[in-house]
């Protein structure tokens, strides 16, 4: 075999040491569940965008408010998360009227106390799997930096037993333990760069299910008035 085939692509995989091979298996299926994720998560984002801005020109579209609830309480599991704050919302409002002797200060705390955990549930759903984004971004150069060191260490210590030392001997321990870096961040580049995407649609997402949130209090608020 010459040189050129001993430092092929395949070749330095196969020739890895059984620690440098397992970090490269580990760091490949990191990256295969990364893109995994990320797809799942543009597309979730997508879509909740899409129903927000549906339900919203519904909405202010001058709806009776009681059409709007019975329409977002029958399709509850395929409604989006501003759609189902509402619901939650107006779902108490009416069962807080209907109680006598309830103030309107406490019907509209009652309200604001179902909106909100409706809230942090909708952005819980929608932060899931960026926790494992972060990790893997932050996480993966320095698993495929301790593969490298490992290769590297390997590939002097066979110089051990070698009377005349030169780069033919070293090359392809060393060269095989920098694909271990290169997978590294190979896993770690499109993860760090999705995450910080998706935070920021999230966090602009939350603000706007914030800005409803204040809205639609101030229109029930008229009513718990009246």
């Amino acid at each position: 075999m010459n040189v050129a085939q001993d430092l092929s692509f395949v070749a330095l995989l196969q020739n890895a040491s059984a620690l440098v091979q397992l970090i490269m298996g580990l760091l490949l299926a990191v990256s295969f569940l990364s893109w995994y994720y990320i797809f799942r998560k543009m597309f979730v984002i997508r879509r909740e965008m899409g129903l927000n801005d549906e339900f919203e020109k519904d909405f202010w579209s001058g709806s009776d408010l009681n059409a709007l609830y019975q329409s977002a309480a029958s399709a509850r599991h395929s409604s989006g998360g501003l759609e189902r704050i509402f619901e939650a919302g107006f779902r108490e409002f009416l069962k807080l009227k209907r109680q006598a002797g309830q103030e309107a200060r406490a019907v509209m705390e009652g309200t604001r106390r179902a909106m909100r955990a409706t809230f942090q549930r909708e952005n819980d759903r929608l932060e899931r799997h960026l926790a494992f984004l972060a990790t893997a971004g932050s996480v993966s150069p320095y698993v495929g930096l301790f593969g490298t060191v490992w290769g590297i260490m390997n590939a002097f210590r066979g110089l051990a037993n070698v009377q005349q030392a030169t780069i033919a001997h070293v090359a392809p321990g060393i060269a095989e333990a920098l694909i271990a870096t290169a997978m590294g961040l190979f896993a770690a580049i499109p993860a760090v760069v999705a995450y910080n995407h998706f935070a920021h649609r999230i966090d602009r997402i939350s603000s706007r299910f914030e800005s409803f949130m204040e809205e639609f209090t101030n229109i029930l608020q008229r009513q718990a008035s009246a």
